[in-house]
């Protein structure tokens, strides 16, 4: 197990940090990807709510490229939300369907809408390599630490029923971690851009929204006894088993900037 998670790093880092480095549409593609087969995911995780699958991804897809555009996104709501019900009024039951038109709807909006913030991030003029860099390694020492130090110390749960294997301690040294490692990343190539207390700010929200973004996830798999949300990943399990962090993280982190540094 241990082999393949490091073989995928190996290939995947690099391939996410040029993407990164290049911006634009490289970057675009990327979360592109991520969102698609995110949701495909979701959808997976939660059949037994009968999600429309096909429709629910091509919405997917057509809500994230009007977000990119900023180009009719009010519009594309309304259109696919109207062709969802619509889809489901042509079925001719009525049972269940309250719960396929939500399951479809939070995959095909909420998550592509919470995932594209990384795009926006990007984006953010002058600084947005730096500001996405920052969080994508702030939020992989955090899970590194939480790990490490959840499985060897942990001895309290931190949600029993949601994740078992998480704990209290491993919680806290994701805290500590997040908050070191944003201020080593401060110290290498953010000196210029935030404050040590910036720093602290940030790796404290990223933290706990990083987190409880994955407790959220957490939850969906737990209603539905799945273990991991897909296998495209070997070694780490789905596309949103590893993005499921930046969930609330990516929207959260975003706006905070904009409000400190507005």
């Amino acid at each position: 197990m241990l082999l393949p998670r490091i073989l995928t790093a190996l290939v995947g880092i690099p391939i996410v940090m040029l993407c990164i480095y290049a911006g634009g549409l490289p970057f675009f593609f990327m979360f592109f990807a991520v969102i698609i087969f995110s949701v495909m995911e979701y959808y997976s995780i939660c059949k037994k709510y009968n999600p429309m699958n096909i429709l629910g991804t091509l919405t997917a897809a057509l809500f994230y490229v009007s977000l990119y555009l900023n180009l009719y996104v009010q519009e594309v709501i309304i259109f696919s939300t109207f062709l969802i019900f619509f889809a489901s009024m042509l079925k001719n039951r009525i049972k269940n369907v309250s719960s396929e038109i939500a399951v479809t709807c939070f995959g095909a909006f909420f998550l592509t809408w919470s995932l594209y913030h990384m795009v926006l991030i990007r984006d953010i003029p002058n600084y947005g390599m730096k500001y996405i860099i920052f969080l994508f390694v702030t939020v992989w020492i955090l899970d590194t630490g939480a790990y490490i130090i959840g499985k060897k110390f942990g001895k309290h749960k931190l949600a029993r029923f949601i994740s078992p294997k998480k704990t209290v301690e491993g919680a806290i040294a994701g805290i500590i971690t997040s908050i070191i490692t944003a201020i080593v990343c401060r110290q290498i190539f953010m000196q210029n851009i935030i404050s040590i207390n910036e720093a602290v700010i940030f790796a404290l929200i990223i933290s706990v929204a990083g987190q409880f973004s994955d407790l959220a996830e957490s939850l969906f798999k737990r209603d539905c006894d799945i273990k991991d949300s897909g296998n495209i990943l070997p070694g780490h399990g789905g596309m949103l088993d590893r993005f499921d962090s930046y969930i609330f993280c990516a929207p959260i982190f975003y706006y905070l900037i904009i409000f400190i540094k507005r």
